[in-house]
Formats: C-alpha cells, sequence, structure tokens
C-alpha cells in the first residue's frame, strides 16, 4: 500500500486515478508521494519515505528543487495542463486593455439609478472607444506551452504574431501555425510589436527580463502582459512608463503594492489555470506521473532529474537509482550484480545537470544485500526497488 499526501485542494477527477493500491493521509511522514498546487514546500521537512513530489500546474518555485534532488526526491510538474485557461485569460487580456471594457462596464453601474441611462451612455459612449486587435502586431517571449497556444489563437483572431524563443522544441515548433514569425532577437519585439505577453519560467536568467531598457525600446502606446510570474517585469519601470504615456495598458495576474492602485494596470486575482478544466488536467497529469514513478520507475516531467522511460515492468526485477552525474557509476552498478550473479537485462542511464538516474532491469528478484551496496556506492542518493 502507498500513501499520498495533498497540500493543497486537489481535483477529485485527479484524485480517483489512483487505484486500490493508494491511500490518502494527512501525516507527511507516512507519505510516499506528495501533491501540491501553491503551497509553500521550501521550510517543510521531508521523510526519508518520501520519493516524489508533484505539482499540479507548471511553475515550481514554491519547491526546493535542489534540497529534493539531494535527498533523491523527484520533482514533477505538469506543463501544459493548464495551457488553455491562461491562453484565454491572455487573450481576454488584450481584448480588455485594447476597449476600456472595465472602464465601460463600472461607468454603466455608477449611473445604474439614472432613469435616461440609455441617453446618457449614447452621450457618453466614446470615452471608453477603443481600437480592434485583429491586424494589430503580438509579439510572444517564450513558445511552450502556453506561449504556442496563444501564438495559434492570435492568428485567428487576425493578428500579425512574432515569437521569441532560443529554446524552443521540435514538437513545439511543430505545433505552430505556418503565420507565425519565428524572431532570432527579442529586441525586435520590442522595438515592433503592438502587443507583449510573456511565458517563460522564472530562473535567475529570466529574472527581470522586461527591465527598464526593454520597456524604452518598446513603442509608444503598447500593451505589456504578464501571466506567467510576476517577478519576469520590473514593475516599478512599467508603472512609470504607464505614467509617462509610453505604455498604454499593463496587464498582470499578480497583485502587489507596486501595481494594485495604478490606472492603466489591469490586473486579474491570480486566475490564470483557474478553470475546472485546468485543476482537472493538472490533477490528471500529476497522478499519473506519479503512479508511472512509483509503480515502473518511469520518469516523466520532472525538474530535477531526467526523463526516463522503460515501459511497464515486466521483468523478474527492477531497481531504480538516483545518483549524482558522476563517472564510474554505471561500472560500479553493473559490478554489483555481477558480483551477485545477477544478469542485466535491460538498462538506462540518463542524466539532468549534477544530477542521474538509472533504471536497471534484472532477470531475478532485486535483494536487500544489492540494495544495501548500491546504497553505498558514493555519490548514489536514493535506491529504490521497483520489483
Amino acid at each position: 500500500m502507498y500513501h499520498y499526501i495533498c497540500m493543497n485542494p486537489i481535483s477529485k477527477v485527479g484524485l480517483d486515478r489512483f487505484n486500490g493500491n493508494y491511500a490518502k493521509t494527512a501525516d507527511l511522514n507516512e507519505a510516499d508521494c506528495m501533491l501540491v498546487r501553491s503551497a509553500k514546500l521550501h521550510d517543510t521537512q521531508f521523510s526519508e519515505k518520501l520519493i516524489a513530489i508533484a505539482r499540479a500546474g507548471a511553475g515550481v518555485n514554491n519547491i526546493p528543487l535542489e534540497r529534493c534532488a539531494e535527498e533523491g526526491i523527484v520533482v514533477f510538474n505538469t506543463p501544459g495542463a493548464n495551457a488553455n485557461g491562461v491562453k484565454e485569460l491572455v487573450i481576454a487580456g488584450m481584448l480588455l486593455a485594447s476597449r476600456d471594457i472595465v472602464g465601460g462596464v463600472e461607468w454603466v453601474k455608477s449611473h445604474a439609478d439614472e432613469p435616461d441611462v440609455g441617453k446618457l451612455v449614447e452621450k457618453n459612449k466614446k470615452q471608453f472607444a477603443g481600437c480592434e486587435i485583429s491586424g494589430k502586431k503580438l509579439g510572444i517571449i517564450g513558445l511552450g506551452a502556453i506561449g504556442q497556444q496563444v501564438a495559434n489563437a492570435a492568428t485567428h483572431l487576425g493578428m500579425d504574431v512574432y515569437g521569441y524563443d532560443p529554446y524552443i522544441s521540435v514538437d513545439a515548433a511543430w505545433n505552430l501555425s505556418r503565420t507565425i514569425h519565428h524572431v532570432q532577437n527579442v529586441e525586435d519585439i520590442y522595438r515592433d510589436c503592438d502587443y507583449i505577453t510573456i511565458h517563460v519560467p522564472a530562473l535567475d536568467s529570466t529574472k527581470g527580463m522586461i527591465s527598464r531598457e526593454a520597456i524604452a525600446m518598446m513603442k509608444n502606446g503598447v500593451v505589456v502582459l504578464n501571466l506567467a510570474r510576476d517577478i519576469l517585469v520590473d514593475e516599478k519601470a512599467m508603472v512609470e512608463a504607464i505614467k509617462a504615456g509610453k505604455v498604454k495598458k499593463y496587464v498582470t495576474d499578480f497583485a502587489n503594492p507596486t501595481v494594485t492602485d495604478v490606472d492603466g494596470v489591469l490586473i486579474t486575482p491570480h486566475l490564470g489555470a483557474s478553470t475546472k478544466e485546468a485543476e482537472d488536467n493538472c490533477a490528471v497529469a500529476a497522478v499519473k506521473e506519479l503512479r508511472d514513478f512509483i509503480e515502473n520507475g518511469n520518469i516523466k516531467n520532472s525538474v530535477n532529474f531526467p526523463g526516463c522511460d522503460m515501459g511497464i515492468c515486466n521483468s523478474e526485477g527492477r531497481v531504480a537509482i538516483c545518483h549524482k552525474n558522476i563517472a564510474g557509476m554505471i561500472t560500479q552498478f553493473s559490478k554489483i550484480f555481477s558480483d551477485e550473479g545477477v544478469n542485466i537485462s535491460d538498462m538506462t542511464n540518463k542524466s539532468k545537470g549534477a544530477y542521474a538516474y538509472t533504471l536497471i532491469d534484472l532477470q531475478s528478484p532485486t535483494t536487500e544485500d544489492m540494495v544495501k551496496e548500491l546504497s553505498g556506492v558514493e555519490g548514489v542518493l536514493r535506491v529504490r526497488v521497483i520489483k
């Protein structure tokens, strides 16, 4: 029996994907795996029993990835599961920024008691007039799961779409409409686009990416959208640019004291993935990842260990090893099995930065002595018997 713990409310649609071999627990020390959304785990102490954490969403800045790796805890996320929900909010943000719909709605509500409100509307509606997004240039920074969906949707709305992503995957490139212009220099987006939306992860290299210098390159009257992470934008510089008339609107999904009371800033209360469908999709994906890892040792969408897939475990034995990415590890593992008289029928070794993962199928069941010897190899972080 395996135990899972939920650090946030997780969709029942996803939890129902656990079978009778899994039970929910409220005791962190009893959990084999964990599901989390936004709960901050940096100060959480993990038990030796915990082998995996699944983030029901894409961002993992609330999880101590390095510490988890050092403890042999594989951390998963669910990229793309909430992409459609975020995409729709980006499109809504562009429309709200273009037409002053919010201002118009509030104005009508403020005159709800006027008997001639209909006539007042006709006299005052010009102050809320805006522009259409069709025919405008949209620049998208980051063409991952969300960025590519925004790009394709915008083309259907008649926008001229430019995308920047120096690390774009082959799969992402295939998913993009042929009408989208692939830009080699992000400064071209800053200079040429009427709307700019950013969809990159929060890393040291992307923090403050929309900087004072980047804003200075932008066209007068530009609309900037940030539904990815608040730290990607220098918001003090953005507020100054709005007040100076450089930036027409700043649309963000992240409320904070810098932007909450500024005319020209449209703030949604972190609604990007807050749809029933997105929450269901993320939960289903997270549970699927956990089960495949626990039952077969396979890793898909880990952020601190490499991907690895050897399919369903049909061999007599299978062992999974989380270890440092250093030379000579495979030789030492192989020697241990050889000394025990056990043949290796299949093996996969993958690395990701400082860490590596080895999955080994054996022609005999794994023994406690093998596990003890493998665990004693310098650089091994965790050994787990799958079968």
